[in-house]
């Protein structure tokens, strides 16, 4: 299963960056997508809103109000879940994201990794 990471970032001194990093040690497949490019994790970042396949987990490193571009897109990946991570928060896009079955949950995905909840 394939965790997408929006707002994925070469920076190493940001969580998204962070995140990829341990997902890939954690044995999860991921895809990332933001503005910068390079990549992260042995894995390249990817711009704009890529055509992707079985993506079962979106995990936001996206401010609220930078979402909005991405609404339909996220929402037709059809994920089974997304993380808001800290500063992420969006009450419109979890409602819209339930009112199509998909789990939202307010955490941070460093900390479900290192609790086993991911």
């Amino acid at each position: 299963m394939k965790t997408l990471i929006l707002g994925a970032t070469p920076n190493p001194e940001r969580f998204a960056y962070l995140a990829a990093d341990r997902l890939t040690r954690y044995g999860h497949e991921i895809v990332n997508v933001g503005i910068k490019s390079g990549s992260v994790a042995g894995v390249d970042i990817l711009s704009g809103q890529p055509a992707l396949e079985d993506i079962d987990t979106v995990t936001l490193y996206l401010g609220p109000r930078h979402q909005a571009p991405y609404y339909d897109w996220l929402l037709n990946l059809a994920p089974r879940r997304i993380i808001f991570n800290p500063g992420t928060e969006n009450p419109e896009l979890a409602r819209l994201a339930r009112a199509r079955g998909i789990e939202t949950e307010v955490a941070c995905t460093l900390v479900m990794l290192g609790s086993g909840t991911y």
